[in-house]
C-alpha cells in the first residue's frame, strides 16, 4: 500500500507518445489488455454460436444442407458439438468473465494505476491468443478437428481409430494446455494486485465483492488445474509416444482421466460462477439503492464453496463403475455444495427486498441471472443423487441442466457486466431501448431452447447422436427438437441487435458522465474512459465499505468510498 503512489509516479515519468502497436497491440495497460480479452472472447463466441446453429439444424432437419457449412456428417456433428462446448467454456466464459473483467476492474476498484506485473499480464493475453489460433487451426489439418467431446475422454481422444484424426486431437489438447498457462499467469497478477496494491485506507472488508470473487476464482483455478495439466501431458504421450496411461488394452485406466479432468472440472464451474456472482452483487446494490446484505457472510460462503468444490468431482463417475459406497459419499457432498450457493442467492434476494429498484438493462440481466441460475441449481439436485443420475446420465436432461448453469454464467453474467461498465469503458451509454429489446429477445428464446430438452432427456434421448429419426421410439419427439432449433435461431438473430448497439454506442452513443449510476466503488472516481494510470488527480483514499447506499448519516443516497467524512471536509 505504501508503494502505490510511487508506482503511479513511475507511470507518469514513463509517459510518451505511443505508437499504434505500443498502445493497442503490445500494450501493458490493464484496460487495453482487458479489451483484447473481451474482443477475442466475443469473436470466439461468434464461432461457438455458429457451431451451435449448425448442429441444431442437423438435429431438427437431419441430412439437410446447412448454409455455410455443407452436409453435416456424423463426424462433422461430433466436431461441432465438441468445439462448441470447449470454445464457450474455455475461450468465451473464462476470457470475458475472468480475464477481461478482472483486468479491467481490479486496478480501478482497488484504486491503483495498473496490475503489479504489467508485462506478465501482456504475456498472458498473448499466450491466450495463441491458444485460440491453435484450436482453430485443428479444423484445417487432415481429417478435421477433434470430435471426441470437450471432456476429451479416452479412448476417443487417444486412439486414432476412434478420434478419426490423431493430429486434430493433439492440437486440441495443446490448445487447452496453452489456455491454462495463460490463465495461471493472469491469476498470479489478480491475486498479487489485490493483496498488495489497494488504495490507502482500503481494508480487506472494503474490497468490492466482484474483486473478491475474481481473486477466489483465480485461487481455485491455480489449485485445481495442476492434475489436469499432468493428465494432458500423459494424454499427449499416449497420442504420440506410444505410452498407455489411459489404454485399457495395455493395463492403462481410462477412468483415471475422468478423475483428473473432473477434479479440475468441477471447481472450474465455480471459477466462472464466482465472477458472475460478483458482477451481479455490484449491479443489484446500485440499482436497488441498498447496502449488500450480509457482506461478510457472502465472503465466508465463497471460501466454503471453494473448499467444497474439491469434494464433488466423482459424481461424474456414478455410471462408470464407482464403488456404490463412494457414490453415497459424493451424493452427500454434491447436495451439500448446493447449500452455500443457495445461501448466496437468498442473500441477493434479501438485498433486493425493500429496495428502490430501477429496471435498467444491467439490472434486468442481473435479475435474469438469479432466476435462470436457480433453475440450473434445482435441476442439478436430480443429477447429484446417484439413483437419479443413473437414469439421466448423458441424456439431454444433463445438457439442459448444464446450460441453465453455464448460460447464466457465461452469457447473462457477461451481458450484465458489459452493459453496467460500458459507460466507464468507453465514456458513452448504450441505448437503453435496444438493450431491453435484446434482453427479452435473448431470455425468452433461451428458455424456449432448453426447457424442451428437459423433456427430451427425461424421455430417454441421449446426446452425441446426430440423427434421432432412425430410432422409432425417439423419432416421435422430433417436434421438440424443431421447436428448440427455431428458438435458437430467434435468439441468435437478436444478438445482432447487441452487436450493433455495442459498436454503434462506442462511437456515437450518448456521452456518459463520470459516475452515471451514482455508485460508490472507486472505478467511478476515474474519468470515463480512464486514461493511462487511471487516476490523473492522484490515487484515491478509502474511508468506508463499498456499499453504503441510503445511509442515514448522508444526505445523498450514495456515499462513494473516497468521499471524506463530514468532519474531515470541514
Amino acid at each position: 500500500m505504501a508503494t502505490a503512489p510511487a508506482t503511479h509516479e513511475e507511470h507518469d515519468l514513463g509517459h510518451h507518445e505511443q505508437s499504434f502497436w505500443e498502445k493497442y497491440v503490445f500494450s501493458t495497460d490493464h484496460k487495453v489488455i482487458a479489451m483484447q480479452y473481451m474482443f477475442t472472447g466475443m469473436a470466439m463466441a461468434l464461432i461457438g454460436g455458429f457451431f451451435a446453429y449448425a448442429f441444431r439444424m442437423q438435429l431438427a432437419y437431419p441430412g439437410m444442407e446447412v448454409p455455410g457449412w455443407g452436409l453435416v456428417t456424423p463426424n462433422d456433428y461430433n466436431q461441432l458439438v465438441t468445439n462448441h462446448g470447449a470454445i464457450m467454456i474455455f475461450w468465451v466464459a473464462m476470457p470475458v468473465l475472468i480475464a477481461a473483467m478482472g483486468n479491467y476492474l481490479i486496478p480501478l476498484m482497488l484504486g491503483c494505476d495498473d496490475m503489479v506485473f504489467p508485462k506478465l499480464n501482456r504475456l498472458s493475453y498473448q499466450i491466450f491468443l495463441l491458444s485460440a489460433v491453435v484450436l482453430l487451426s485443428s479444423f484445417f489439418v487432415s481429417g478435421g478437428g477433434f470430435g471426441g467431446a470437450w471432456t476429451m475422454y479416452p479412448p476417443l481422444s487417444t486412439k486414432a481409430e476412434y478420434s478419426l484424426t490423431q493430429l486434430g486431437s493433439t492440437i486440441f489438447v495443446v490448445a487447452v494446455a496453452l489456455e491454462f498457462v495463460a490463465f495461471l499467469l493472469g491469476g498470479i497478477n489478480f491475486i498479487t494486485t489485490a493483496m498488495n496494491s489497494r488504495a490507502p485506507g482500503m481494508k480487506l472488508y472494503d474490497v468490492p465483492m466482484v474483486v473478491w470473487m475474481i481473486v477466489v476464482a483465480s485461487i481455485l483455478f491455480m489449485a485445481s488445474v495442476g492434475p489436469l495439466i499432468a493428465g494432458a501431458i500423459m494424454m499427449l504421450f499416449d497420442q504420440n509416444l506410444g505410452t498407455a496411461f489411459f489404454d485399457p488394452d495395455r493395463a492403462g485406466d481410462p477412468i483415471l482421466w475422468q478423475h483428473l479432468f473432473w477434479f479440475f472440472g468441477h471447481p472450474e464451474v465455480y471459477v466462472v460462477l464466482l465472477p458472475a456472482m460478483g458482477i451481479v452483487a455490484e449491479i443489484i446494490t446500485t440499482f436497488s439503492r441498498k447496502k449488500l446484505f450480509a457482506y461478510r457472510t457472502i465472503l465466508y460462503t465463497v471460501f466454503g464453496t471453494g473448499v467444497l468444490s474439491f469434494t464433488v468431482w466423482a459424481h461424474h463417475q456414478f455410471v462408470a463403475g464407482i464403488d456404490p459406497r463412494m457414490a453415497h459419499v459424493f451424493t452427500v457432498t454434491t447436495l451439500l455444495i448446493s447449500v452455500p450457493i443457495a445461501e448466496m442467492l437468498f442473500v441477493y434476494i434479501a438485498t433486493l427486498y425493500g429496495g428502490s429498484i430501477e429496471y435498467s438493462t444491467p439490472m434486468l440481466w442481473a435479475l435474469a441471472f438469479l432466476v435462470e441460475f436457480l433453475i440450473g441449481g434445482v435441476t442439478g439436485i436430480y443429477l447429484g443423487a446417484s439413483g437419479g443420475d443413473i437414469y439421466m446420465h448423458d441424456t439431454y436432461f444433463v445438457l439442459a441442466h448444464f446450460h441453465y448453469t453455464f448460460f447464466p454464467i457465461a452469457i447473462i453474467g457477461t451481458y450484465a457486466g458489459v452493459t453496467y461498465w460500458f459507460p466507464k469503458m468507453f465514456g458513452r451509454h448504450m441505448n437503453e431501448f435496444w438493450g431491453k429489446v435484446h434482453f427479452w429477445g435473448t431470455i425468452i428464446p433461451f428458455n424456449g431452447i432448453f426447457i424442451p430438452l428437459f423433456f427430451l432427456g427425461a424421455g430417454g434421448q441421449h446426446r452425441r447422436i446426430a440423427d434421432f429419426t432412425v430410432y422409432p421410439e425417439l423419432a416421435q419427439m422430433q417436434p421438440w427438437r424443431e421447436f428448440a432449433t427455431v428458438a435458437l435461431l430467434i435468439m441468435l438473430a437478436f444478438q445482432v441487435i447487441f452487436l450493433w448497439n455495442f459498436f454503434y454506442s462506442m462511437f456515437r452513443g450518448r456521452k456518459a458522465e463520470k459516475n452515471p449510476w451514482k455508485a460508490n466503488t472507486l472505478e467511478w472516481v476515474a474519468p470515463s474512459p480512464p486514461p493511462h494510470g487511471n487516476f490523473p488527480d492522484g490515487l484515491p483514499t478509502v474511508y468506508r465499505a463499498p456499499y453504503e447506499f441510503s445511509h442515514p448519516d448522508h444526505d445523498e443516497d450514495y456515499w462513494p468510498q473516497n468521499e471524506p467524512p463530514a468532519e474531515q471536509k470541514a
